[in-house]
């Protein structure tokens, strides 16, 4: 066989036999629609773009079959399609590739066949094309570095008919050199991971390691996994996507580990008329492919067996969509403002133990932190975010990009001392102090402490600051309704000097708030920041928001006289 994993050769369809992978490389020649047919549902031929393919050869040999004397019969040849194109019902690309000559079968069975020689060789282009789009994307999100790399099920030239799509894109990063490790998922009940994909990786040279598919989420706990890459049978409009069973916990561990999970297809994967995943008909293999390995029977006789032959993972847990058109999909939380993807620091990712706190307030953190970022509120690695936790706050970790950030770049301290548990990776922001201070003197579920420009300016060009805490009265604004005042009329805004010492802040903080139980839920620190706080962690970002804009209202007009802004001791 060359590249192409399908061949037309004298009136039969000419292709390897996957099911004998890899003891034995078998040719099959297929010459009926009913060897089609049943080459399709046992898996000899196999993966979705493969079995588009080959379904429309079927169509040609149907139409051979059924003209006489140059007459089609139309009926016999449209009755002989539809047989073939619900050999399997999952994978939308055989019923699209059969619907696609279809058209052609009036005109005759070398018109069917032009039509798919012209389908066969687009595959390849159309593979590699998409392929490069998404290695460009896995080195966008990655960064410029060597790359471990996850697949499931197999997704090469078997799959498809040349080249790859998930596989290829492989192949295009190996070509790049910056593959150090590709990770297979061996795809229990059949092994397509062990079998198939492990057998191209080795051919194409690219190394690879394989492993139980429930070990994939440990893999990337440990921090041996950058990206995970997989293929699909079908795409639904709002961006589900039915594949192999096994993506979907794939895509939960993705999420939870904060890593890029990209789906590599051809357009034809994708199916607009379809509106949800809800609606995909899932394929259900036969039990002996459960209750048996080979000839041996591994469970008892009778045993009742779910095989479902694919899962359908959920669009907000997929990073991206990738076709020979580029990015057809995103989902666009998980990009930063720069394109790149918000994912967890190598070095944390080695520690399991990492972040203790509840995963959805980690991933919650990153994202605000990223949407600050983006604002040019947290520059380079400055900052920092909290959540009240029980007894404890979850923060921010010291010394990260607040843009790159992902859920597990928290650590978790005590507000009563703010002291670090142990078994941690991550060490918190000096910083901490001044969140555990508010924590301690008032009711707030979250804090923010930024540097936004407009306000730091304010508060540090309104006189010289001295050792004292000092107060500025704004007034005058209808955005002062967003800090919950009971008199949203005017506001005293306490600002505190900035100590080199970090924890002196936080003790400042800490007297302040004791001795003024009814101050504003926002502070300055001279030179510094800001410091916001509320019942949930939006509406403590929603209130540095408009203390940032009411700032940059003032510093922007000039009209204190309007906008009194009164400075004295507390």
């Amino acid at each position: 066989m060359d590249d192409s994993s399908l061949i037309w050769d004298d009136g039969a369809l000419v292709t390897i036999d996957q099911r004998e992978l890899p003891h034995e490389v078998r040719e099959l020649r297929l010459h009926t629609v009913d060897e089609i047919i049943d080459a399709i549902a046992t898996l000899a031929i196999r993966g979705a773009p493969a079995i588009g393919i080959a379904g429309a050869f079927g169509v040609v040999i149907a139409t051979r079959a059924h003209t006489v004397d140059g007459v089609v019969d139309e009926a016999a040849v449209g009755a002989e399609a539809d047989r073939i194109a619900a050999a399997r019902p999952t994978a939308v690309n055989l019923a699209w590739a059969v619907q696609r000559v279809r058209g052609r079968i009036a005109d005759g069975a070398d018109a069917v066949l032009a039509e798919t020689l012209d389908m066969l060789a687009e595959d390849g282009r159309v593979n590699r094309a998409a392929a490069t789009h998404a290695a460009d994307l896995v080195q966008r999100l990655c960064g410029d570095r060597p790359l471990r790399l996850l697949t499931h099920c197999n997704t090469g030239r078997l799959a498809t008919s040349a080249f790859g799509t998930a596989i290829g894109t492989l192949r295009v990063l190996h070509e790049r050199g910056v593959v150090t490790d590709a990770l297979v998922g061996e795809t229990r009940p059949l092994l397509q991971g062990a079998r198939l994909t492990a057998w191209e990786l080795a051919e194409a040279g690219i190394p690879h390691r394989l492993t139980i598919d429930s070990a994939a989420a440990w893999a990337m706990a440990t921090g041996q996994v950058d990206a995970v890459l997989v293929g699909a049978d079908r795409i639904t409009a709002n961006g589900d996507v039915a594949n192999k069973i096994g993506t979907f916990p794939l895509a939960l561990a993705a999420r939870h580990h904060g890593i890029p999970f990209i789906v590599v297809a051809p357009e034809s994967t994708r199916d607009a008329a379809m509106a949800t995943g809800a609606q995909i008909v899932v394929e259900q293999r036969p039990a002996a492919e459960v209750t048996g390995f080979g000839t041996v029977s591994t469970a008892p006789a009778g045993t009742p067996v779910f095989n479902p032959a694919f899962d359908v993972t959920p669009a907000d847990l997929v990073t991206a969509v990738v076709t020979e058109n580029g990015v057809a999909y995103r989902n666009s939380d998980e990009f930063t403002e720069h394109g790149r993807f918000a994912r967890a620091d190598p070095a944390e990712a080695t520690d399991p133990r990492g972040s203790t706190g509840p995963p959805e307030q980690g991933r919650a953190i990153a994202a605000v932190a990223r949407q600050l970022y983006g604002r040019g509120w947290m520059p380079g690695t400055a900052g920092n975010i909290s959540m009240r936790r029980g007894a404890d706050a979850l923060i921010t970790a010291s010394g990260l990009s607040k843009g790159e950030l992902s859920g597990h770049d928290t650590v978790l301290v005590t507000v009563a001392g703010t002291v670090t548990h142990p078994g941690q990776s991550r060490k918190p922001s000096a910083e901490a102090s001044i969140h555990t201070a508010v924590y301690r003197t008032t009711g707030a579920g979250a804090v923010v402490h930024v540097h936004s420009p407009f306000a730091t300016a304010l508060a540090t060009t309104a006189d010289q600051p001295g050792e004292t805490v000092t107060t500025l009265r704004i007034s005058g604004y209808e955005l002062l309704k967003g800090f919950g005042l009971a008199d949203p009329s005017s506001v005293q805004v306490p600002r505190f000097p900035n100590w080199p010492d970090v924890a002196r802040i936080g003790t400042d903080i800490e007297t302040h708030l004791r001795e003024n139980p009814t101050a504003p839920p926002i502070l300055f620190i001279t030179g510094h920041g800001i410091t916001t706080w509320g019942d949930t962690l939006s509406q403590a970002r929603d209130r540095a928001e408009c203390l940032e804009a009411l700032c940059e209202l003032i510093t922007r007009t000039g009209r204190t006289d309007a906008t009194p802004l009164e400075i004295g001791p507390t």
